[in-house]
């Protein structure tokens, strides 16, 4: 197994990088979604924040983007 990162390839960082980042887009997307409905259902003290967290989500979902702009390469 390879230690060393820069012992990757530009190709497999890049690739890596990516795969990392979506998933952790992902898991924001899930858990703003779930905090928006335990506000809606009581659980959290709703000061506004369900539409946002659901903005927040749907931003973060949309194909192509890591929600603050389109990947591209590096």
């Amino acid at each position: 197994m390879i230690s060393e990162w820069d012992m990757l390839s530009d190709e497999l960082q890049l690739a890596l990088s990516r795969a990392a980042l979506s998933r952790a887009a992902a898991e924001l997307a899930d858990r703003a979604y779930a905090m928006a409905q335990e506000i809606e259902v009581g659980q959290i003290t709703d000061r506004g924040g369900a539409e946002a967290l659901r903005l927040f989500a749907a931003i973060l979902r949309i194909p192509g983007t890591i929600g603050f702009g389109t990947m591209g390469n590096a």
